[in-house]
């Protein structure tokens, strides 16, 4: 009981430190309402407006968020997303006023943890952002007490948050991606719906849609399985959700 009580406390201590957030947008006016928003959230913000900027300011600055637009002058945000997640898992939400569909589950694919369209509700990205941040702190307060799982040859940790192969070769997964698999490992060979896989990734109701839990083990399916696009370990469940097949140990 008092370990329940520390740990919620400390998390809700963790959730209300002020982020540091990259915001990625060419539009000076939409990037200094942004800047004034995330302030009001009680973070700190600064804005870059174009991929060379966003580069210079990273490799010397540390931030716990990027808020990304779809539509830059050169190297667009979807690029931008996808080359940044290849070897960062900092928690990407792109902004972008692209409304169809396909190009938010390519945004999805690409490694983004959320997407908002514009025009959006103010109310509503700082929710979001409050959502991906809690995820991230969550998974930073109860990473010392976790231990290595194995299955079929792979190993996940939870407390350095990685995937390796049986060879030992590090495999990079997105924040979301990991939490998903996670999940997975921790409950195997049991069927999980769609919405208890969002709620225990921390998603909450401000989190990704439900669809794109399908996006992120779509993913997830390609980096694991010996054949994605004939899945063994992540199968689906026909108006159940989802099953991870293997058997998983602590790694000894």
């Amino acid at each position: 009981m008092m370990t329940e009580l520390m740990e919620n406390i400390g998390f809700d201590v963790l959730t209300q430190t002020s982020a540091r957030i990259l915001i990625v947008e060419d539009d000076r006016d939409i990037a200094s309402m942004l800047i004034d928003l995330m302030k009001e959230g009680g973070h700190i913000a600064e804005a870059v407006g174009s991929a060379i900027e966003m580069d210079r300011v990273l490799s010397k600055k540390e931030f716990q968020l990027i808020v990304l637009d779809g539509m830059l002058p050169g190297e667009d945000g979807f690029s931008i997303c996808r080359r940044i997640r290849s070897s960062n898992t900092i928690p990407i939400l792109m902004l972008t006023a692209l409304t169809k569909e396909v190009d938010r589950i390519v945004g999805f694919e690409l490694g983004a943890d959320d997407y908002v369209t514009k025009p959006f509700n103010s109310r509503e990205l700082l929710a979001r952002v409050k959502a991906l941040l809690r995820r991230s702190s969550y998974a930073m307060l109860t990473r010392p007490t976790e231990e290595p799982m194995t299955f079929a040859g792979w190993c996940v940790d939870p407390v350095a948050r990685e995937l390796t192969d049986r060879d030992g070769v590090h495999v990079s997964l997105t924040t979301a991606e990991f939490d998903v698999l996670l999940v997975f490992c921790r409950n195997p060979r049991q069927i999980m719906s769609r919405q208890e896989i969002l709620v225990r990734t921390h998603a909450g109701s401000a989190g990704p849609v439900e669809r794109s839990i399908d996006v992120h083990v779509s993913r997830v399916r390609q980096k694991i399985e010996p054949n994605f696009k004939d899945p063994t370990f992540i199968k689906t469940v026909r108006l159940g959700g989802y099953i991870f097949t293997p058997e998983v140990a602590i790694a000894p």
